[in-house]
């Protein structure tokens, strides 16, 4: 039996702690402050510390959003860690990865609704890491029949597209609020993939992450239900509420705002229209139709 320690205490955290759980380690859970529920499950017998020091493990898995990522981790030696967090740091443009610049790092990404992960219904998840032994003992550390992993060293093609996935899902929620109808959003979905590939590919990355879980799978999942954070944001800003108040009726952070211009910083001149178009969006330059009718205005090209 190992021990894994999972920072963050979010629904994820909770999740990957449950998960950790059931696959046969002694897990503990840090909170910063009180532990609130967030599953449809209890907790199992897991030890929750509001002192991060306390939570210490051979594994440790990091479920913070990125944008508080540095802060958490900063006065904090280095240690095998497992990265739970996608997109970029806005002040920055770096991946979770590249945030915390630790020697032995792994990323788990994947369409993975936490809700149904602590059920314990069937998923697939991506680990990426450099480090084979690393990705191994995360791989064992996590896996059980009803949660498949998968083992990949494209540790910045699994960032892209977690990354994307949330900017992209802003979109195609979007469309949907806005009344567009479903061929639009299956569009948006489709080309939004054809992006999140461009993307991958421009940093280094393989084909086959795009169109792999976490990519495809992530981009399918994330844009296609609104239990996602960042589709119901999409969904509440084509209905005509302005940012703040979708951003208040939000269940949890929707990374995809913090992180879809910092995307497109990231992604230089790869063209990426429909992330350029959420940015605008989402910055105030352009409403909902304005930024679909930009995209539709475009030129017709070959697919």
């Amino acid at each position: 039996m190992s021990d894994v320690a999972v920072w963050g205490a979010g629904a994820w955290g909770q999740a990957l702690a449950m998960q950790a759980h059931a696959a046969g380690a002694r897990v503990t859970l840090w909170a910063r402050s009180g532990l609130v529920p967030r599953l449809p499950v209890p907790l199992p017998d897991i030890t929750v510390t509001h002192d991060i020091t306390a939570a210490q493990g051979a594994l440790t898995i990091i479920a913070v959003p990125v944008q508080h990522l540095r802060a958490v981790c900063a006065a904090l030696p280095a240690r095998p860690a497992l990265l739970a967090c996608k997109g970029v740091e806005a002040s920055t443009a770096r991946f979770p990865t590249e945030i915390l610049g630790w020697p032995q790092l792994a990323v788990i990404s994947g369409p993975n609704f936490a809700a149904e992960i602590a059920q314990g219904l069937p998923a697939a998840s991506v680990i990426a890491s450099a480090d084979d032994a690393l990705r191994e003992a995360a791989i064992a550390a996590l896996g059980t029949p009803q949660f498949r992993l998968y083992a990949s060293n494209d540790v910045l093609g699994v960032q892209a597209g977690g990354a994307a996935k949330n900017v992209l899902a802003i979109a195609a929620g979007a469309a949907t609020g806005a009344g567009l109808g479903e061929n639009a959003r299956a569009a948006l979905i489709t080309r939004g993939l054809a992006e999140l590939t461009r993307l991958v590919l421009a940093l280094g990355g393989r084909p086959e992450t795009a169109a792999g879980l976490s990519g495809l799978g992530d981009l399918l999942l994330t844009a296609s239900s609104p239990t996602s954070r960042n589709t119901a944001l999409g969904i509440r800003l084509g209905q005509g509420a302005t940012l703040e108040a979708a951003l208040a009726a939000s269940r949890g952070i929707a990374e995809g705002v913090a992180t879809a211009p910092a995307l497109l910083a990231r992604a230089g001149s790869t063209d990426m229209p429909i992330c350029a178009a959420t940015a605008a969006m989402l910055s105030g330059r352009a409403t909902v139709r304005e930024a679909i009718a930009a995209l539709l205005a475009r030129p017709f090209r070959a697919e």
